[in-house]
């Protein structure tokens, strides 16, 4: 059912909760070929304006879920150093 809601939604990301962590769902940075750094964004931000259907929830690492509750709640994604 999450898989055909992704599809079907003008913007929509499908990932499995058991295979994320929370800086693929959110954003991560990633430092390129010159050495300089980036921010990459994940599922969630992917997704801004749609739908992102997490399928395993519950099997996430509680530190990963826990991350993504400010996103769920808040509406917004911080960035800390």
């Amino acid at each position: 059912f999450l898989k055909f809601i992704s599809k079907t939604s003008p913007i929509g990301i499908y990932t499995s909760g058991k295979g994320s962590s929370a800086a693929g769902l959110t954003a991560s940075v990633v430092k390129d070929a010159r050495g300089e750094f980036y921010l990459e964004g994940g599922a969630m931000v992917l997704a801004d304006g749609g739908i992102v259907c997490i399928d395993e929830f519950d099997k996430m690492r509680p530190a990963d879920r826990v991350a993504i509750h400010e996103a769920m709640e808040q509406q917004t994604i911080s960035i800390a150093k």
